[in-house]
């Protein structure tokens, strides 16, 4: 991967409906040189996906909360994210160091569905217990992290 294509990449992220053409106008290549770089990330693993960035809010998710979760002395942490990732309102699972074992960010309508949440949450084998931080705002999340060959963030 050179910096052609970590550009390719930065401009994807910003916006993943843009055009081959855009792409290469704005990192100076052909369309179809671009087409091939995109396809090679495709297939190499680097880019994984595309999706749609929704409003939260405006499709009745108006509850955000980040919960730790603590294991038991004997949990198993895979069979632990496998369960999560069975709970439809889980959006995000990240395995972390310290106390918790994992962090997860669940989505909800309202707050009776946060506490349901959490029920659901607790009775995973291997959950000992859970720390909820409600969200009051988001100032911003999901940006695009646009590093320069160098690693350093433009």
């Amino acid at each position: 991967m050179d910096a052609l294509d970590r550009q390719i990449i930065a401009a994807l992220r910003a916006n993943g409906r843009a055009t081959y053409a855009d792409l290469g106008r704005q990192v100076g290549l052909s369309a179809s040189a671009v087409h091939e770089r995109v396809g090679k990330l495709e297939s190499s693993g680097v880019i994984v996906g595309y999706h749609a960035v929704v409003d939260p809010s405006a499709v009745g998710l108006g509850v955000t909360a980040l919960i730790g979760i603590h294991p038991t002395d004997i949990a198993d942490d895979n069979e632990v994210a496998v369960a999560l990732g069975e709970l439809h309102e889980v959006e995000s699972c990240y395995r972390v160091a310290g106390d918790e074992s994992f962090i997860v960010k669940v989505r909800v309508a309202t707050v009776d569905d946060l506490e349901r949440s959490l029920g659901r949450l607790r009775r995973i084998p291997g959950v000992a217990r859970t720390r909820t931080t409600v969200v009051l705002s988001t100032r911003f999340e999901g940006r695009p992290n646009t590093a320069d060959e160098d690693g350093d963030v433009t």
